[in-house]
């Protein structure tokens, strides 16, 4: 009852910062069960189950408040449902002890990109109106590596398609966040079968797939709404930041140093995290306050 509780929890929180910023339930989800010591495939596997009630949840809910570009949807999800299943295909495959490290890295990127997409957003232009969309020859392949990152990594559809299409200006920040978590739902179906066709129903963890779709569909409707009026700059600072510590400490046990080398490395990351989050959040209070920002304040929060 107790796990049961925790990773409800979790699954809220992740679901509630994937549909407020675009992103963040694979990877924070992720990042934790592989610091728990859960074999990638089985993480990816449970995490991705989960996925598909908590994705057509937020997606439902994004729809319902006008975030979702229906245009874009089938566009992005094909291709990314095609990677997602090879992705997950790969995985089942791979022993976890093997590739634990290198997923270790790949989520430790990620999450370094979050932290830098978010602290520069601020700066960014708002977009006002929409322009014309997408070419299916950008959407494509930005699909095809979306969905395959997320089954591979157990996330990293939100990483690799928010921030791409949140940079081109081409379509309301709102609609990106929204677009990209109803899509995600046709991803996770693929990426779902692929791992229970190779990998098996007796490898997942139904526990965490019952506490994940708890927390996750209650958290949907409310990141769905909150998605106005959040300050993302904040949020996705703290949460690509989460991602960085956790990751940084499961590569640092496969290091050759001492506990107080490492204790040094791992204080310097945590001083670090804390200083961009309180950066973030003053960047965002002095925009706040400031009496002939308007505009500059609807940077900080897309």
């Amino acid at each position: 009852m107790k796990k049961l509780l925790i990773f409800s929890l979790v699954g809220f929180m992740a679901q509630l910062m994937d549909g407020a910023l675009g992103m963040g339930f694979g990877l924070s989800s992720s990042t934790i069960l592989l610091a728990y010591g859960m074999a990638p495939a089985v993480a990816s596997a449970s995490i991705h189950l989960s996925q598909i009630a908590t994705t057509a949840a937020s997606g439902f809910s994004h729809y319902k408040f006008g975030n979702v570009d229906k245009r874009l949807v089938l566009t992005l999800a094909l291709p990314g449902g095609i990677s997602a299943f090879t992705g997950a295909a790969l995985l089942s495959w791979v022993p976890g002890d093997l590739i634990r490290p290198y997923i270790s890295i790949f989520l430790l990127g990620l999450g370094v990109y979050v932290v830098i997409r978010f602290l520069l957003m601020s700066r960014t232009k708002p977009l006002k109106s929409e322009k014309k969309p997408f070419r299916r020859r950008f959407l494509f392949p930005l699909g095809f590596l979306g969905g395959f990152l997320d089954a591979v990594g157990g996330g990293g559809w939100g990483p690799v398609n928010t921030p791409v299409l949140l940079s081109s200006k081409g379509i309301l920040p709102r609609k990106v966040i929204g677009t990209v978590d109803t899509s995600e739902f046709i991803v996770t179906l693929s990426a779902t079968a692929g791992f229970l066709l190779f990998l098996g129903w007796e490898e997942l963890s139904w526990l965490l797939v019952l506490a994940f779709v708890i927390g996750g569909v209650m958290a949907a409707p409310l990141a769905a709404w909150l998605v106005k009026k959040l300050p993302p700059v904040v949020l996705g600072v703290a949460a690509g930041g989460f991602i960085i510590l956790t990751n940084s400490r499961t590569l640092l046990t496969y290091a050759p140093w001492n506990e107080q080398t490492l204790y040094i490395i791992y204080s310097l990351l945590i001083t670090g995290y804390a200083a961009a989050v309180v950066f973030s959040i003053r960047t965002y209070i002095k925009l706040h306050r400031h009496p002939h920002t308007e505009t500059r304040l609807k940077k900080a929060q897309f």
